[in-house]
Parts: structure tokens; sequence; C-alpha cells
């Protein structure tokens, strides 16, 4: 008769620690959902450029001057970003017009629903 094993090195172990990884993930990356950048002029160019690598979380938390948002811009070009020479100044002024450090200190949603309102809003 066949009894299954769970210690570590059966392939019944390995194959169950898969699926709970995989479920657990998943539910990590619902639970985590990710920001809308604000519209405005340079919107879209700044997707193109930022969000190949980046979450807009990861802008949107941002609260920087004009000079280090250049030097930001600067640092992610030399790093691969892909940005077009012409449209350096209108990602800079997108992000330092948006994400300046006289704007209020970032508040992340505290729930999901929050969150879905929050992003709505940006549209």
């Amino acid at each position: 008769m066949f009894k299954p094993s769970l210690d570590s090195s059966s392939p019944l172990s390995v194959i169950f620690c898969a699926i709970l990884l995989g479920g657990t993930i998943a539910a990590l990356s619902k639970s985590s959902p990710n920001e809308r950048l604000p519209a405005g002029a340079g919107k879209e160019k700044t997707e193109a450029a930022c969000l190949t690598c980046h979450e807009a979380r990861i802008i949107v938390q941002q609260r920087l001057s004009k000079a280090t948002w250049t030097k930001e811009v600067d640092k992610m070009v030399k790093w691969g970003a892909n940005v077009d020479p012409n449209d350096r100044d209108v990602l800079i002024d997108y992000l330092s017009s948006n994400f300046s450090s006289d704007k209020s200190p970032y508040q992340a949603p505290k729930s999901v629903a929050e969150w879905q309102h929050k992003s709505t809003e940006n549209r």
C-alpha cells in the first residue's frame, strides 16, 4: 500500500511546496496593488520610460526637488532607461511637478478598496 510521504526529499513534498509558494505569491501580488501616475503633460512618456522597470508606486512615493529628479533621470538613463534625449526635460518637468519636495508626504492606501478609489481618481 502506498503511503504519501512529505519528507523534504520526496517529489510529493517538492510539488506541495511549489503549489504553496505559487499560491502565496499570487495572494501577495493581489494584496499589494500598483499605484497609477497622475494625469498631466508627460505622463505617457514617463510611463514608457519608467514603468518598464519600476512599478508606479516607486515613483508616486517620492518627494524630490527638480535638481534631484534631474539627477535621478540622468542616473536611470546611464543605467539603461530608454529615454529619448528630446523627452528628458518633459520627464523631469512631469516628475518634479507631480512628486516635488513641497508636496505633502505620500500616504499609502490602507486597503484594496481605498487603493481602488484612489486609482480611479488618477485616470
